[in-house]
């Protein structure tokens, strides 16, 4: 295959992969998804990501818009903080929503199953892992790396759900391709590997470093009293014996029957056994180099087994913890109806920095939640309009919705006790853009519109589309978005200050209101977050008023705010901070 036929690969990424990894190699590396070898031939981590998510055949179209792509990396990017290994973390960020039902379902079934797992897992057990882990991150060596990971979990005896694997895996063949990995992990063999050639490194190396000296050596001999002769040469081969841990045969053949000199006789000595040493050296080295190939080679397939066994674990494991620390529970995947529902729903963005995060119960669609009435949204209304306070968190219902459908369609769990969820081809996620020109409503359009006359299921989530043209259009415009979504079957949520204008809203769809119910001792505004179903939402004017009044220091700054207050209702302000003043 071409690098040009991936998606993304332009000419000079082409170039660049080809230059610094071969073809064939950067295939390799594409198909595999390994975005580590990609970075490191110069490609930027985020051009590569998208090239891989790609290649691994993710729908990626699902999502439509930018916002939606923005919190389809929100949330990888939550997941990929509990990953126990960095290609764990990588694979993690090259989850993309699948392209089918089943493919949902396979991965949610395996990554609850892990869940269960490692929540099986007494603390000790699960130190014990991650330590294995850990070392598997710390340790520079590929294969080597990943077959000591997989021997030391299966020293942690952990055979449940995603570790059943390992109790496939051969220890004592992993055992033996770990030593050959070892002994070939740089350029020649290991220091370690073989007694006989490290006996035969050290031999070279003292004869090398006598060599270089030969002045030393002669003194040496000297010392014990022998100036030339017979005696002289016997004492040198005795000494370089002794030093250099030589076999003494092999020392006596190398040395020269015809040197003028003492000098001349050490150096030539000396010269010859360096290369008898070295010679003899690579020798070895070459014979115990096959052998090690011909044992890595006899078991690379059951070590390529262990590597990948322990990628898909720690894969696994990483998710299951996420799942684990924001309670994520398994969607129910719906295929006889359009539906988003969900009971006990929190945002994930505001779940990881505050523990105070209020459930939402929410519902688009023909839904089967078993809810409490009082909170339970009307079913078969495929669209609904939401209204209500400022700082009421429409926004951030709107943003959780977007979460629980592309988390369902990556096979994940989602931050919902319950949760029924319709596989749509396209989810439009528009967040309130504070730009008001008629380039921004083009492109916004642009954006929005065509998803709805595509073939397909559509979800939209659309937030103050008010914001992006002037007033007296806006409702207009709204209208009729609101309309095209009902009339091509579509589901969807329309944050607006504009329900009023709205009306009558085609069949199917229904206005919801968030109400703020006063300000807190702090006068900070308190809102119930749950939507209340079929009514407008409260305006918040008053509090916000009342609390500038209260704020206020200065006399004259504090008469202008109860200028306003007169406007939004004198009575109102007043009886609001007489309620904060009172519940103090």
């Amino acid at each position: 295959m071409d690098l040009s036929d991936y998606w993304g690969v332009g000419p000079k990424t082409r170039d660049l992969l080809a230059d610094s990894l071969g073809v064939e190699a950067a295939v390799t590396a594409i198909e595999s998804g390994d975005l580590r070898t990609l970075t490191a031939a110069g490609l930027s981590r985020g051009r590569a990501t998208r090239i891989l998510r790609r290649a691994q055949g993710g729908a990626m179209d699902v999502l439509a818009t930018r916002d939606a792509r923005d919190v389809y990396k929100s949330v990888l990017d939550l997941a990929s903080a509990f990953a126990v290994t960095q290609h764990a973390a990588d694979s993690i960020r090259l989850l993309t929503p699948k392209a089918t039902r089943s493919e949902m379902e396979d991965h949610l079934e395996t990554v609850v199953d892990a869940t269960t797992a490692w929540e099986g897992l007494d603390r000790d057990t699960r130190e014990t892992v991650l330590d294995a882990f850990e070392a598997y991150d710390s340790v520079e060596g590929g294969d080597l790396a990943g077959v000591r990971a997989a021997l030391a979990l299966k020293d942690a005896d952990v055979t449940d759900g995603v570790f059943a694997p390992l109790a496939d895996l051969d220890s004592d063949r992993l055992e033996v391709g770990a030593e050959a990995l070892e002994a070939l992990a740089g350029e020649g063999v290991a220091e370690g590997a073989d007694e006989r050639l490290d006996a035969l490194r050290a031999q070279r190396g003292a004869v090398e470093d006598m060599a270089a000296d030969p002045e030393s050596v002669i003194a040496a001999v000297r010392d014990e009293g022998v100036l030339g002769g017979d005696a002289f040469r016997e004492t040198f081969v005795r000494y370089v014996v002794e030093e250099a841990d030589v076999d003494v045969e092999a020392v006596r053949e190398t040395t020269p029957t015809d040197a003028a000199d003492a000098t001349d006789f050490v150096a030539a000595a000396l010269r010859e056994l360096a290369d008898d040493r070295r010679e003899t050296e690579r020798e070895r080295e070459i014979e115990v180099r096959d052998q090690f190939e011909s044992t890595l080679s006899a078991t690379r397939e059951e070590i390529d087994r262990a590597v990948e066994t322990v990628d898909e674990i720690a894969l696994y494991v990483s998710l299951a913890r996420f799942a684990i620390e924001y309670d994520l529970e398994a969607p129910t995947y719906v295929t006889d109806r359009d539906v988003l529902a969900v009971a006990g729903a929190r945002n994930l963005a505001l779940a990881a920095v505050s523990e105070d995060v209020q459930p939402i119960t929410y519902a688009v669609g023909e839904h089967t939640l078993s809810v409490p009435e009082a909170t339970a949204p009307p079913a078969g209304d495929r669209v609904a309009v939401l209204t209500g306070a400022n700082s009421g968190g429409k926004t951030t219902l709107l943003e959780t919705l977007c979460q629980i459908q592309l988390l369902a369609q990556m096979g994940l769990p989602v931050p919902a006790t319950a949760a029924e969820v319709g596989v749509v081809d396209t989810v439009v996620f528009h967040r309130r853009h504070a730009s008001f020109n008629a380039g921004v409503l083009e492109s916004t359009l642009r954006s929005v519109v065509p998803p709805l006359t595509d073939e397909g299921r559509t979800l939209m989530l659309v937030d103050e589309f008010e914001a992006i043209t002037e007033p007296g259009s806006a409702a207009d415009l709204l209208h009729g978005l609101v309309t095209l979504t009902v009339d091509r079957t579509a589901l969807g949520v329309f944050v607006t200050h504009l329900a009023d204008d709205l009306e009558p809203l085609p069949p199917t769809a229904r206005t919801d209101g968030i109400f703020a119910e006063g300000l807190t001792t702090d006068l900070e505004l308190e809102v119930d977050y749950q939507p209340r179903f079929g009514t407008v939402g409260r305006s918040t004017p008053e509090f916000i008023v009342s609390r500038l009044v209260a704020d206020a220091d200065d006399r004259e700054e504090r008469a202008g705010f109860r200028t306003l207050a007169g406007a939004v209702g004198e009575r109102a302000v007043q009886r609001t901070l007489s309620d904060a003043e009172w519940s103090g």
